[in-house]
């Protein structure tokens, strides 16, 4: 899920691949600025989206 987008790029059920623009920061809603929110749910319960991401150094 991301929130305060100005536009988004992409459909749901779309593939996407690394790198692809999803869409553009927005600043919509209650807000001071521009910025992104973004979260995961995994069957309908919130999840933390660090337990799906890998770094690299």
């Amino acid at each position: 899920m991301f929130c305060h987008l100005s536009e988004i790029k992409v459909e749901k059920g779309q593939h996407i691949r690394q790198g692809e623009t999803l869409g553009l920061v927005g600043k919509t809603g209650r807000v001071t600025g521009p910025h992104l929110h973004w979260g995961m749910s995994l069957n309908n319960a919130r999840v933390d989206p660090q337990l799906f991401l890998t770094t690299t150094h």
